[in-house]
């Protein structure tokens, strides 16, 4: 019986060279999930299907690019990868803005105007600052 409990609590130390697995419900909302890359991935894949504007774009690019009378077919992965060295470190700052929601656009102007001041406002506070509410 003894053996048997000592395993049990064996398996539930994680050892240094195991990965430790997630843990599964809802998480806090103040939690911040901080992205992580896998310098091992080689396949990236781009699903335009719901996105009508942008694969018009992209089938309207294809089809310029393409009326040549020599050279091979230009493909998606060409013009991807000639977009890509063209994106500067301004574009990138547009690209992380556009990707905030109204919520943390409110936070991070907060955060900025606690730098500023030197203040240590909240939210509410902040909120009725800005607002101008008495």
């Amino acid at each position: 019986m003894n053996e048997v409990l000592n395993m049990k609590k064996e398996e539930g130390v994680p050892k240094p060279n195991q990965v430790q697995k997630k843990k599964r419900g809802r998480k806090p909302k103040n939690e911040r999930q901080e992205y992580q890359i896998n310098p091992e991935q080689t396949k990236f894949f781009v699903d335009l299907s719901k996105e009508k504007e942008p694969l018009e774009k992209v089938f309207d690019l294809l089809t310029k690019v393409n009326q040549k009378n020599y050279g091979r077919e230009i493909t998606f992965k060409d013009l991807a990868l000639f977009g890509i060295e063209k994106i500067t470190d301004k574009d990138l700052d547009k690209i992380k803005d556009g990707s905030l929601s109204e919520m943390e656009k409110v936070e991070k102007a907060l955060d900025e105007y606690n730098q500023k001041h030197g203040t240590k406002l909240s939210m509410g506070e902040f909120l009725v600052k800005k607002l101008s509410i008495n």
